[in-house]
């Protein structure tokens, strides 16, 4: 059996990915649906089983699928924070909607009250995680950093509402998460509007870490990647 002769003076092939941002749909996908059930929990529009049914649909497939697939799409361009923020809260918006459709259709009890212990634990797991990754992202740029810590924080208060049923603290956290998804809204647009041009036009505020670091990683035996997505 003969064996492929291999050059000394061969260059190596370099293939970059990804070929976008995966971060810009996954922050549109949680600014979008963050916003829009953040404004009912701050009272600025409708209440109720009708609301929910106007809401869930589309958080759960714009907060959800389309977020969850873009943390795959981060997995691919080595982005660990966006893989786990993305991941993680595209995977809640979707089960957030399934919960909201079997309370709907009266196969669980819906809460008279904000006191909602079971889904309380869950943003204290979501909390916990998130604030992890806000600590991870101040690595990488304050943009990123700004839209994980009002999501951490939102969460927390979210907790800390569901777990005692302190309706004011539901009207906090809404507002926690509007100012989340402003920011996550920024952020998907500096990586989308850079991307377009070539350059820095809008500052994502990049660590001086991020910076100094190459664009391109050979890796071992494998095609070189950009990392990240900045």
């Amino acid at each position: 059996m003969q064996t492929e002769e291999i050059r000394s003076d061969a260059q190596p092939r370099v293939m970059l990915q990804p070929i976008a941002a995966p971060s810009v749909l996954g922050l549109y996908g949680l600014a979008g649906a963050t916003f829009m059930v953040a404004a009912e929990m701050a009272h600025w529009f409708g209440s109720g089983s009708t609301t929910a049914l106007l809401l869930v649909p589309f958080a759960a497939i714009f907060g959800g699928l389309a977020q969850f697939l873009s943390g795959m799409w981060a997995f691919k361009a080595r982005d660990a924070v966006a893989t786990a923020v993305h991941g993680m809260w595209g995977a809640f918006w979707m089960a957030f909607g399934i919960l909201a459709v079997i309370m709907v259709e009266g196969k669980a009890p819906l809460p008279a009250t904000p006191l909602f212990p079971a889904l309380g634990y869950w943003f204290v797991v979501l909390a916990a995680i998130t604030w992890v990754c806000t600590g991870a992202a101040s690595a990488e740029n304050a943009s990123l950093t700004t839209t994980l810590f009002f999501l951490s924080l939102g969460s927390t208060v979210s907790a800390v509402a569901l777990l005692t049923g302190i309706h004011a603290l539901i009207v906090l956290s809404g507002y926690l998460f509007l100012a989340c998804s402003l920011a996550a809204w920024y952020t998907a647009s500096a990586l989308m509007v850079n991307e377009a041009f070539g350059r820095e036009v809008w500052a994502l505020g990049r660590s001086t870490q991020a910076q100094s670091m190459p664009s391109i990683a050979m890796g071992i035996g494998e095609p070189g990647v950009i990392r990240g997505q900045a």
